[in-house]
């Protein structure tokens, strides 16, 4: 059922000055373990075997305590704009930029894990209002997912990505965008499926980073890149998912430790951004120190890093086997990506692929590692979904 307008309220949230003067006492007053024991002449991703290396968690560590600040991030967030709804008794935190063209089309971005709507914060802008005239504009939504962020955290079972795309559906008829795009990559590209497999009658189509093969698919028939595609992807999920299964069995467990130490909280993270984006070594190479920093703290002063690992316990292995997609869809598979659909495979659960992207260059986070290029990316996707959609 539809919401008036009013459901929907400005939100503006300023830390208090204590709270970030403690996160930095916490940080002056860490334990650190001892160093990696990887060979000492070891460079590049093979630093990185075991973990953070204790070097560089030093570094970041001191810069967070001394130098980083937080205010800019949410002045940031207020520029583009803030609100809250609640939806089946759940508070509901979103992003919210109209774009000022009369043409421009409803667009739903949602994130992933371990990233948050810092994913999207530098492309929104672009998105709405676009330089070139010529390029198409969106009224662009990012919502917080339920238990990140400001958000409200679920005190109950339940959240799973299904209820969340339903939910997000309800947030857009909220806003008065009856039909719209979405976009997702990680979590987000999941619920992207959802959205375009369960509401075709909202949803005009979908660009997303991440697609999930239907059961039952063989090697048979791939390119050797293809291949080499599949066998990086079991690997990924037999020797380095270790963080996966623990969030998808005990979040409450490690999320002691990462509600409790901004340090533990802030290795947690930063392994990912390190192992899952393209870089040689550091993701401070391709990524905002600053941004990453901005991620992290979001997850400390909000007290959400135990809630937001819960989405792993609601959802992992959880998209329906049968579930198709028959709207137009864009895909990107981006080499560095810890997943990579085959398109033989992906064409089994999104029946309209209208186009599908191989980038050179790019890893799991492409809207922080290469923003200019994902905006044109994502732009080219999404227009040839809407010429599909006439």
């Amino acid at each position: 059922m539809s919401h008036p307008i009013s459901a929907v309220h400005p939100f503006e949230h300023r830390v208090p000055d204590a709270e970030l003067d403690e996160l930095r006492a916490r940080l002056a007053t860490a334990r650190l373990p001892e160093a990696e024991t990887v060979r000492s002449d070891a460079s590049g991703r093979a630093r990185w075997e075991q973990g953070v290396p204790l070097a560089d968690l030093v570094e970041i560590v001191e810069y967070w305590r001394t130098d980083y600040d937080w205010r800019p991030f949410e002045e940031r967030l207020d520029r583009i704009g803030q609100f809250r709804t609640t939806i089946d008794g759940l508070g509901i935190h979103f992003l919210h930029r109209r774009s000022t063209r009369a043409d421009a089309t409803p667009l739903i971005m949602t994130h992933g894990w371990p990233d948050s709507i810092v994913r999207f914060v530098d492309i929104v802008d672009e998105l709405a209002d676009p330089a070139e005239t010529e390029a198409p504009a969106f009224h662009v939504v990012v919502p917080s997912l339920p238990g990140f962020g400001y958000s409200d955290k679920p005190a109950a079972t339940g959240w799973g990505t299904e209820k969340i795309a339903a939910a997000w559906v309800e947030l857009m008829s909220r806003l008065g965008y009856g039909r719209f795009l979405a976009h997702g990559g990680d979590w987000g590209g999941n619920i992207a499926t959802v959205l375009g497999g369960r509401f075709p009658a909202h949803v005009i189509g979908i660009h997303t980073t991440f697609a999930e093969a239907a059961p039952g698919s063989t090697t048979d028939g791939l390119t050797p890149i293809e291949r080499e595609w599949v066998g990086e992807t079991r690997d990924f999920w037999a020797h380095r998912a270790a963080y996966a299964k623990q969030q998808a069995t005990r979040p409450q467990t490690i999320g002691y430790s990462l509600v409790d130490s901004p340090v533990g909280l802030l290795a947690w993270i930063l392994d990912k951004f390190a192992e899952w984006s393209d870089t040689g070594d550091s993701p401070f190479d391709t990524m905002s120190r600053d941004r990453i920093l901005d991620d992290v703290t979001l997850y400390w002063l909000t007290q959400t890093g135990a809630s937001a690992a819960r989405i792993y316990y609601e959802s992992h292995n959880s998209l329906d086997p049968e579930l198709r997609v028959d709207v137009p869809a864009a895909l990107t598979m981006y080499p560095h990506d810890v997943e990579k659909c085959p398109r033989p495979w992906a064409q089994e659960r999104y029946r309209r692929i209208v186009r599908w992207s191989t980038p050179d260059a790019g890893g799991h986070f492409p809207a922080m590692e290469m923003p200019e290029f994902f905006v044109d990316d994502l732009r080219q996707g999404l227009t040839a979904v809407l010429a599909a959609d006439r």
